[in-house]
């Protein structure tokens, strides 16, 4: 996409044709094509890989897992590592091995060869309970890797006419529970921005004047949270922290149930 003379911008497609428009809005994700106009950042790898597992039919082809789920979310924690499962409709069961460590922790590994993950999975939460080892012993399909990627601290740019970005195009953040409220929010505002003021530009001033301060104050609890979550130490705790008790923005109504929902 290129910024092009009176506030307009064209789109390069991957046929090699082009159109131009007098508003492009960046809302396709980590990595998106919209932001080098506006921005340099760049995602950078925040030292945490969620590893997602799944269990089909869990009721009952799985009982002793179901039961440990129950009917919500599950989530266990040492240190810097956690395994968290979510029940899902029609039986279905998602699990994330959550570790702090390198992005090539699978070097050597072929991703593809099920058995093999899973031996290394094992190896890396030894010492765990047994029940919680059945999850990574029993999970059925292959293992997908997803490195947990984030944008600077603060992140923002200086106007551009008729270019925009919102959502993890424009902040993305550790996945600790605001990335598609966000998203959506920012969605509505320009939305409103864009029907209450008649010329683009003053529309985005409008929007990126209120998304931007609010997506730098989000980014920097879910960054602590991550610290606070993952930390560096992977010592045992009788203390370890858990999402629902840390995020600051709205009391629980039993915030002592911090470890199951």
């Amino acid at each position: 996409m290129t910024p092009l003379p009176h506030g307009t911008a064209r789109l390069h497609h991957h046929d090699h044709t082009t159109e131009d428009f007098d508003l492009v809005i960046g809302a396709d994700g980590a990595w998106s094509r919209v932001r080098p106009a506006l921005s340099h950042g760049q995602p950078c790898y925040a030292g945490v890989t969620m590893v997602e597992a799944h269990f089909d039919d869990v009721d009952h082809r799985h009982p002793g897992i179901a039961h440990l789920v129950g009917r919500g979310t599950m989530s266990a924690k040492a240190g810097g590592r956690s395994l968290v499962m979510q029940r899902n409709s029609n039986g279905h069961l998602r699990v994330y091995v959550t570790f702090r460590g390198p992005q090539d922790w699978h070097a050597g590994l072929d991703l593809a060869d099920t058995e093999a993950v899973r031996a290394r999975l094992l190896t890396r939460y030894q010492g765990w309970h047994e029940s919680l080892l059945d999850v990574l012993r029993d999970s059925e399909g292959g293992f997908i890797n997803r490195p947990m990627f984030v944008l600077p601290v603060p992140h923002s740019w200086q106007r551009v006419p008729g270019i925009t970005l919102l959502g993890d195009a424009a902040h993305l953040m550790p996945p600790v529970g605001v990335g598609a409220n966000l998203a959506l929010l920012d969605g509505a505002d320009l939305a409103r921005a864009v029907i209450e003021q008649p010329i683009p530009d003053e529309a985005l001033d409008a929007y990126e004047s209120v998304m931007l301060p609010r997506a730098l104050d989000h980014a920097k609890t879910a960054q602590q949270m991550l610290a606070t979550l993952m930390p560096d130490s992977d010592s045992d705790t009788d203390d370890a922290a858990f999402p629902d008790a840390l995020w600051p923005a709205v009391a629980l109504p039993d915030s002592s149930a911090t470890h199951t929902s």
